[in-house]
């Protein structure tokens, strides 16, 4: 044997030896840790053999890390105080003696946590799963999608829509409406209903919501609820971009900068008290303030809706069906002024009363500037020619109803969003700017061509009608430079600072 293959052969048993070292020190460690838990529990504790099982076989390992590290775990709260299910429940099975569920709810957390279950329950959140009868849904089940692929899979709702909104949490039956279980007598779930932790999911106990959409199972980790990545699972994309919003706005930028400095873990976190260095979502929408306390309820204070295509005070739509029942407003209701004055108190833990004030008031005219000028007309025509039938009643099947969609949907949204959250480039270049082009180059040609065709098909009331609103709307005070009618004092004061502008340039 040569000196050199000597030297191969001995690199080669040293390098085996070390890797053999590395993989049993870290198998050995983490059965330690793992069996290290199991016996802070006593010994006849059920919830140690759950741990003890579920460590070492390989679908429940990371699962049992994870609570390891919690606070769930330090506090004795273990597998079977959430896990433990009734008998009569519709997922409950028997595991080793103990009547257990996959599936823990809102309503299981209430037993610890009912201040919190409680406030989420009155949530938007907690509601989000209601979304059968929206567009949104229309275009997952039947324009994007197709609810019938493959026995009812509905992949585009399955995949998409519900993994943020939440499913209806189903089990698999047979014919005589008996739930099928598996071989070891395990309830099986429609797939696809679940796996799912969407925020608004509608679970089999009636309660509704998934504590899991925030808090991530199984470390439920207070540092990680705490920071923008987390809502951004669901708050970003095209039509709703809060978390990319955020990443541009000022808070976002000091949040990264000096991530550091958040104090994150702490047991209070406090605005101001605890952390100072930027907010987060959590932190404006539900964390506490010196003299404010934590709400799981995320619409307490918010003031303005901007969802729908003509944003409205976030109580608007409540006063109208209390009033329409001629019933006095229940004692806990929130008035969008005292939203208001909840959020407003975030923000005074770092800025004065007058930038609040003056944030609000661009804020608010950069919604109603919307409403006036894009939402309310272009919401109005679609309406008057819906009901004159000048569409068909298929939804999206035509070029309108997607540029109307787009308009409201998408870049009515980026733009009040953007304002929401101080965000100049989704306000102006993804927001206004792209409200202005699929106004005045989709919409308004396109409700040209209805008119035309309507005449052409013996519909001249119709048409008119359509077109009276159409002539209203351009010559409007914000639209009439569509129709070249800006005043000549206007014309002649642009041309000015045109001039200047340019002369900027050419010095």
């Amino acid at each position: 044997m040569t000196l050199k293959t000597k030297k191969q052969g001995l690199i080669w048993i040293v390098g085996f030896s070390l890797i053999t070292f590395f993989i049993f020190a870290f198998t050995s460690e983490n059965e330690r840790t793992i069996s290290k838990v199991a016996t802070q529990l006593p010994s006849n504790d059920d919830n140690a053999q759950c741990i003890q099982c579920h460590g070492k076989t390989g679908n429940g390992k990371s699962i049992v890390e994870q609570w390891s590290g919690s606070t769930h775990a330090k506090q004795g709260i273990s597998c079977l105080d959430c896990h433990t299910a009734d008998k009569a429940d519709a997922d409950a099975f028997e595991h080793h003696g103990k009547t257990i569920a996959t599936i823990v709810t809102p309503k299981d957390c209430s037993n610890c946590h009912e201040k919190e279950a409680t406030e989420f329950g009155k949530s938007h959140h907690a509601d989000a799963g209601m979304i059968l009868g929206s567009l949104d849904n229309v275009l997952a089940e039947v324009v994007e999608g197709h609810a019938g692929y493959n026995l009812g899979s509905n992949p585009a709702a399955a995949s998409g829509c519900w993994q943020c909104h939440g499913s209806s949490v189903a089990l698999l039956k047979d014919e005589t409406g008996k739930v099928k279980k598996n071989e070891n007598g395990i309830p099986l779930f429609d797939s696809k209903t679940w796996p799912n932790t969407g925020i608004g999911r509608v679970n089999l106990d009636g309660s509704k919501g998934s504590c899991a959409a925030c808090h991530n199972r199984h470390s439920f980790s207070v540092e990680q609820a705490r920071q923008p990545e987390n809502c951004g699972k669901c708050h970003l994309g095209p039509d709703h971009p809060q978390q990319e919003i955020y990443n541009e706005s000022k808070h976002g930028i000091n949040f990264f900068a000096h991530k550091d400095k958040m104090n994150l873990t702490s047991d209070k976190w406090v605005v101001g008290v605890d952390y100072n260095a930027a907010p987060t979502c959590a932190t404006c929408h539900i964390s506490a303030t010196p003299d404010m306390p934590i709400t799981h309820d995320v619409g307490d204070r918010i003031s303005w809706t901007l969802r729908p295509p003509v944003s409205q005070k976030v109580d608007a739509s409540l006063k109208s069906k209390y009033e329409k029942l001629k019933k006095p407003l229940p004692e806990n209701f929130l008035s969008w002024e005292t939203r208001r004055k909840n959020m407003q108190n975030v923000c005074s833990q770092c800025h004065t009363s007058n930038f609040v004030a003056d944030f609000y008031s661009q804020y608010d005219n950069q919604v109603t500037m919307y409403n006036d000028k894009y939402g309310t007309p272009a919401t109005k025509i679609y309406n008057l020619i819906k009901t004159e039938g000048l569409l068909t009643a298929i939804d999206f099947d035509e070029e309108l109803e997607w540029s109307y969609y787009y308009l409201w949907h998408h870049e009515g949204r980026r733009a009040r969003m953007g304002a929401s959250m101080m965000a100049p480039d989704y306000t102006q270049w993804h927001g206004n700017f792209d409200l202005a082009e699929r106004f005045y180059m989709e919409i308004v040609p396109q409700i040209k061509e209805i008119i035309e065709k309507a005449k052409k098909d013996g519909r001249a009331e119709s048409a008119k009608k359509v077109e009276d609103s159409l002539n209203e709307i351009l010559n409007s005070e914000m639209h009439k430079w569509y129709l070249g009618k800006l005043d000549s004092n206007e014309i002649n004061k642009r041309k000015e600072e045109a001039k200047k502008f340019r002369e900027r340039y050419e010095h």
